[in-house]
């Protein structure tokens, strides 16, 4: 196909949908990673009502094998994503002074080593072709962690970690790393309308290299 393509991985009835949406109106197929089929087949639908070309690939960020399949399939039936964006994470309230190390490390595959195999899986591509847009979904427990939502602060530190060290990797392979630090709990018809932040999302893909920003905090 000669569309090019989005891949968004956790995609969800928040930010992950609007950004397909959004790339969606700017000519890109929308390639939707996520674990449950049945979900995924609502999200596809919902999207091609609105006028998007959307296609659902099953997929659990937490299982390397599952996840690099997926890319494959993408590959295979739609060509290489020129833009990938991480939106994965465990949504649960936990210490870390009570967490079980177990939970601590499920959390992490999904949080933030989820987001390292997407990665790889779509880096040799762009390099070849010499550009594409990795962009993360960050929050702001990144900047501000609270005690009661631990490993989400955690892999949400590590996503601006990854962001940064990634971004200084290959940037100077034409490929643009940014995060979208989301400073607040999204929801529709306010300040954090998932359509909005999906905005930030289009501006940092469309920035002149040379231009490009590493971060926008969404506050």
């Amino acid at each position: 196909m000669s569309k090019p393509v989005i891949a968004v991985v956790g995609a969800g009835p928040g930010v992950g949908l609007a950004v397909a949406r959004r790339f969606a109106r700017e000519g890109f197929l929308a390639a939707l990673i996520a674990r449950r089929p049945e979900a995924l087949d609502e999200y596809v639908e919902g999207l091609q009502r609105g006028g998007a070309e959307a296609y659902g690939f099953p997929a659990d960020a937490a299982d390397e094998t599952s996840l690099r399949q997926a890319f494959a399939d993408i590959e295979a039936r739609l060509g290489a994503p020129s833009v990938l964006v991480y939106n994965a994470a465990v949504l649960k309230q936990n210490r870390l002074s009570e967490v079980p190390i177990q939970d601590l490390l499920y959390d992490f595959r999904i949080n933030v080593a989820g987001a390292v195999v997407a990665v790889q899986a779509v880096l040799p591509r762009m390099r070849a072709q010499k550009k594409g847009t990795i962009l993360l979904t960050g929050g702001g427990l990144a900047l501000t962690p609270f005690p009661t939502h631990a490993s989400l602060a955690i892999g949400k530190a590590a996503i601006r970690n990854l962001t940064f060290s990634l971004g200084a990797e290959v940037e100077p392979d034409g490929i643009q790393v940014a995060t979208v630090t989301i400073c607040g709990f999204v929801k529709p018809g306010t300040h954090f309308d998932p359509d909005r932040i999906a905005d930030a999302y289009w501006t940092l893909h469309t920035q002149e290299p040379g231009k490009r920003e590493r971060e926008i905090v969404y506050k």
